[in-house]
């Protein structure tokens, strides 16, 4: 903190992924923080100093925080009652009978912390929700005397703790903000419709991410809806930026081009730029896949059809780089895997994560063994977890082990440890040198030169 700017009394609601993470860096930053969550024995591993899921960094932060006596966890919601600052951070998981999200732990959170409200406190909302879900809340908090304001949060897993303490931008929406240029300012007005109570509260998030505004990082300050936005926008136009690339895979394959020159050549282009242009299995894990679909979801609510259509079929170029996938290994064995030897290399939907939510690596496994094939699967963090949720599959622990006798290699997380393998080395193990290059990640001239029949996405 710096010598103007005291330490806040902050509660984090939700120790979930992002939870965990913006406790650690708000604790980092010098505020005293206390983590909630209602899973004991989560809460129990991150008293003891231990992660529950692998992100780098994570380990040293939260020893870190623990010893300095800044940051602690609890199960009793009454332990953030001393907190001026609450953030909420719980899960808005899909819905189990739908595309739209399941807000349920949401507005639970906002009950429980109702009792322990007072005039002045603020409340952030960090969780992804659909646009309108803000005011619900807002309105439900009004006795209290507390003040609401949304703050997305931009995380990337593998660099969350990096993002957490070095955003690329901070967003605050606010009942009544603005958003005209001077609101990007760490000390802009907010807009003419907000009251003393919404000046102090964006003042207490600007006092718990000074470090970062006094390093330049860009504060945008607007109103509740726009702040909701900007998180399924971003996540929408990522996503769509993958699957563009995808249906290019498809037509560069079918007409003889090579999608990575197509991809070098656009991403020169100062309108395009190089980002996410890259062709593969498509994306995966807890954050765009659902997104998406609830932001669908939400816009056929409002009554906007071309924006749902449109995320639509994002979704399903995405879903289709899985089965198309599996249907070139099959089409290269005859039709027919039964029997066959397959080696898959990832299960995490990205490295540096152990999250195998909405994987495509785990799908395509699945459905190679569904269709008889003999699959070993190996990845350096996420096989507890697949262990636990898919025990129907084959893992080794070992590169060599996963290698050895494969009739093919599926390359499905480019984690750096495959993108480095020796190919002639690798070649002394399988049984057949056939590998499908499910990220386009992997030296494809290396890899032919020692003897390998190479398939990438959208490659020659």
């Amino acid at each position: 903190m710096t010598g103007t700017t005291k330490p806040l009394s902050i509660s984090v609601i939700g120790c979930g992924y992002l939870g965990t993470v913006h406790a650690v860096a708000m604790a980092a930053l010098g505020h005293d923080v206390v983590g909630i969550d209602i899973d004991a024995d989560r809460i129990s591993l991150l008293a003891a100093g231990q992660a529950p899921f692998f992100e780098p960094g994570l380990p040293e932060r939260l020893e870190a925080g623990l010893g300095s006596g800044r940051l602690r966890f609890s199960t009793d919601i009454a332990d953030a009652a001393t907190a001026d600052l609450h953030f909420v951070c719980v899960g808005t998981p899909q819905a189990a009978d739908g595309d739209a999200a399941d807000l349920t732990a949401i507005f639970a959170a906002t009950e429980a912390l109702l009792p322990h409200l007072r005039a002045g406190s603020v409340i952030a909302g960090k969780s992804t929700v659909p646009v309108g879900t803000a005011a619900r809340i807002a309105e439900r908090l009004e006795p209290t005397g507390a003040t609401l304001v949304w703050n997305p949060e931009f995380l990337r897993e593998g660099r969350a703790v990096a993002d957490s303490l070095s955003p690329d931008r901070i967003v605050i929406g606010v009942a009544g903000g603005g958003t005209e240029p001077g609101d990007r300012a760490p000390g802009a007005a907010i807009g003419p419709a907000a009251n003393g109570a919404t000046e102090a509260a964006v003042g207490m998030l600007r006092s718990a991410y000074a470090r970062m505004l006094e390093l330049g990082t860009p504060l945008v300050v607007t109103d509740l809806a726009t702040a909701e936005l900007v998180k399924g926008a971003a996540n929408a136009y990522l996503a769509t930026r993958i699957s563009f690339m995808n249906a290019m895979a498809d037509v560069a394959e079918r007409a003889g081009a090579d999608i990575s020159g197509l991809a070098e050549a656009l991403g020169h282009d100062e309108r395009i730029g190089p980002h996410y242009l890259r062709a593969g299995i498509g994306f995966g894990g807890g954050c765009l896949p659902k997104d998406i679909r609830a932001f669908a979801a939400r816009a056929t609510e409002l009554g906007a059809a071309s924006p749902a259509a449109l995320l639509a079929t994002v979704d399903s170029i995405n879903l289709g780089q899985r089965s198309g996938l599996v249907a070139a290994i099959a089409a290269h064995f005859g039709g027919d895997v039964a029997g066959r030897r397959i080696a898959v290399l990832g299960a995490a939907f990205k490295p540096e994560s152990d999250d195998i939510r909405d994987s495509p690596a785990i799908d395509i496994a699945l459905e190679l063994h569904r269709r008889g094939a003999v699959v070993t699967l190996t990845d350096p963090a996420a096989l507890p977890n697949v262990a636990s949720r898919y025990p129907e599959l084959s893992l080794t622990h070992g590169l060599a082990d996963t290698l050895r006798d494969a009739e093919c290699v599926v390359v499905a997380t480019e984690w750096p440890e495959y993108r480095e393998i020796d190919p002639a080395v690798a070649a002394e193990l399988v049984a057949e040198r056939t590998v499908f290059d499910g990220r386009n990640c992997l030296d494809r001239a290396s890899w032919s030169a020692a003897g390998w029949l190479y398939r990438g996405i959208g490659r020659r």
